[in-house]
Parts: C-alpha cells; structure tokens; sequence
C-alpha cells in the first residue's frame, strides 16, 4: 500500500533542502567533523581543483586525497550546491524503485508458498515509498547535503549498484561498483550481495522452506504438475547475469582508469593517484596498524554474514553498509544516512525489532551532545578530548544495537 501524500511530502523534503542551501550559509556545516571528512571536504577538492588548474599535483602535500575524477567533475562546481540536492533526490527514487523489486520478489515467493491469502489481507505499507522518505528527511542526510561534501556521492553509487543488482542491470551494477569503489574502496565487500542478487534474484524465504513444502506435497495426494511447479520455485543460481556483470566490470575498470591516466597525465599519471591518493591517509609508521584495525576486522564478518544472509542479499548489502559505517577510517554522518534508508526496506519484516526507542532516543541525543562536546574541547577549553571521545563510542555502540537487533 502506498503512501498517501508521498511527492507532496518528498517535495517538502527537496524544497527544505534547497532553502538550507540558498539562505543556511551562516550554518558552517562544512566546517563539522561530523559532516566533513579530510576525504569527502568540498573545499579540499577545491584546493585539489586549484591545483591540478595550476598544472600542480593535486595530491602534492597532504590537502587532497579524494577521487581524481571528481575534481573533474565536481570540480567547476564547487560553489554549486544545489547538485548535491539533485543527487540525493536520485538517491531516494532509486531506493523507492528498490523497495518495489524486493516487494514484488516478496509477494511472489509467498503465492509460491500457497500464502495467497497473506499476500492479498497484506496491508503493509509500502516500504520503498518508507525508505525513500527517510532517506529525504533524515537529518544526516540533510546536514550532509547541506554541507557541501561528497558524501552524498558515495551513497547515491552505492545505491545504483543495489538497485541495479536487483533488477540485474548488469552494467548499472557494475558501473555503480566501480565507482563507489573508486570513490572509497569499503564498497568493494559490496561484491558478495552483488553476485547473490544477480545470480538468485532479490530477497526470498530460505531455500529449506521450499524444500519443506516439495516434501510435504510429496506425502500427500497431489497432480504431477502441481509437484514439478513446486520443485521450480526452489532458486537455482545462475551465472549468466554474473559473468555478464565481471564483463562489464572490466569494461568500467579500465575506462575509468584510462580517465583517470588522462586527468593526472600532467602531473604523474596513474603512479601519482595510486602513491598519494589510496595510500596518503595515514602515517607510514602506523599504516600496517591502520590497515589491519579498519580494515581486517571488516574483512573478518564478510564471510560468516554471508552465509547467514545468502537468501537475502539485498539484506546484507544494508548489514554490509552499517558495518562500513562503524569501521571505517573516516566515518561520517552521510554514512549513516545511507545505511539508515537502507533499513527502511525492511521496515514491515522489521516492525517488531527490540530497542527501537532506545535506539531512536540514543541517535537523537548523541546528534545533540556531539557538537557541543567539539566546542567544549576546541573552542571553549573548558572540555579535553574524551568528551568528544565518549559520543563518538556511544554513536558506534548505537550503530552495533542496531545492526545485531537488526540481524537477529
């Protein structure tokens, strides 16, 4: 069931936005550690932009570490903010078309299942049309749109991989992919729900309860066509969509590398972007502690969750970005923001999850106490860095409530 006033309230949503962008300029949003990070900073792409104008490495010194395609990009654009309004707009619509796939895969699994009447006394509501507004209206989201940094970049590829994964466009996917994976490399675990949904299609129930019903419909007196339809509905893996999306993945790798080759050909090419910008984050004392820290223990759940998860790939993709979230090396609120949406997929199979106040209440108040922590310790000295410390473990033991009692 739809949800009754849903453009009126999107429109409210991309209209607020637009007014915090032409009139909020006294906010300083881009300025807040929780919004800005030293890799998604609009003005350090700004200076990077300057200097690669300058025929200077935009990677020289330690200002820029971010994609060299956006200073191509988004370069020129640096003082136009309205197209981060755009591009979360599309971000939204690409989430609602994604909650519709896996709404169409639900329904068709349960008539599958003889569940015909659960499926039309369904009166839950739809849960793209959810998501796509709690992504509109989430504050983070907004606050990150606001603040002028890439951000909302990052989640709207990571969004075109999930939603052309589901539809298995195969070179939506892909490209989607290699961009978000460009952009950040944490996307990259994003490959496994990526081969599950185009190899078995959206989220259905397990294959055990299919397998249950063929051998219960076994024992009992039924037609020989009613059996064989039961035995189709078991999902067969099939490799067609994925060997079309590696293909289409090398095709994107290597075109988006040859762009970038072209971007830097002034200032040291390929060797300049892969020695200062994917490797320029941390110091070299502390990098194998760094790697190993945000990096393995990442690593470490991909597995294990996905072979939990395997008959809900769209799932785990949320479960994957929530993990993202809490483990990366600068995380952000846009992060969050995009995980947040995600959820609202599963708003209906969700409804009765533990902790939902304390959750909401927790987020709420961490968002209140994070900026006056920072101003306590930076500006009014009257604080040192374990109160900005302490909002920040109780932000990351939030974002773990959520994504267990989520899985659960």
């Amino acid at each position: 069931m739809a949800i009754r006033h849903y453009w009126s309230m999107a429109a409210a949503a991309v209209g607020f936005r637009l007014v915090l962008v032409l009139f909020g300029g006294d906010l300083h949003l881009a300025s807040r550690p929780e919004v800005s990070t030293p890799l998604t900073s609009i003005r350090r792409l700004a200076e990077g932009y300057w200097l690669k104008q300058a025929s200077m490495s935009p990677y020289s010194g330690s200002m820029y570490h971010g994609s060299p395609l956006l200073l191509s990009v988004l370069g020129p654009l640096t003082n136009k903010s309205l197209i981060f309004v755009a591009v979360d707009f599309i971000a939204a619509m690409l989430i609602r078309a994604t909650g519709r796939k896996l709404q169409i895969a639900r329904n068709r699994s349960l008539k599958s299942l003889d569940l015909t009447e659960a499926v039309s006394n369904s009166v839950n509501v739809s849960a793209g049309d959810i998501a796509s507004l709690i992504y509109l209206w989430n504050p983070w989201a907004i606050v990150t749109c606001v603040g002028s940094c890439t951000s909302p970049v990052e989640n709207l590829m990571v969004v075109i991989i999930i939603y052309g994964a589901c539809s298995r466009l195969a070179p939506l996917a892909a490209f989607g992919y290699v961009m978000a994976t460009h952009l950040s490399l944490y996307p990259a675990i994003l490959i496994v729900p990526i081969i599950l949904l185009l190899g078995y299609g959206p989220d259905t129930p397990p294959t055990k309860v299919f397998r249950l019903k063929n051998s219960n419909a076994s024992k009992t007196d039924v037609s020989y066509d009613e059996k064989s339809s039961s035995s189709r509905d078991v999902r067969q893996f099939s490799w067609k969509p994925v060997l079309h999306f590696t293909l289409w993945l090398l095709f994107w790798s290597s075109y988006v590398l040859l762009l970038s080759s072209i971007i830097l050909n002034k200032v040291g090419g390929l060797q300049e972007m892969f020695k200062k910008y994917f490797f320029a984050e941390v110091f070299d004392f502390f990098r194998s502690f760094f790697l190993i820290v945000f990096n393995m223990n990442i690593i470490f759940m991909v597995l294990p969750l996905a072979i939990r998860l395997k008959h809900r790939p769209c799932f785990l993709a949320f479960v994957y970005t929530g993990i993202v979230a809490m483990l990366k090396s600068y995380p952000s609120v846009g992060d969050s923001a995009l995980y947040l949406g995600l959820l609202g997929l599963f708003a209906n199979e969700l409804a009765e999850m533990h902790f939902t106040f304390f959750l909401f209440f927790g987020y709420i108040g961490v968002s209140l106490l994070s900026p006056v922590m920072h101003n306590l310790w930076i500006w009014r000295g009257t604080g040192n860095a374990n109160f900005y410390f302490a909002t920040g473990l109780a932000y990351t033991c939030l974002q773990t409530v959520l994504v267990i009692e989520s899985s659960a």
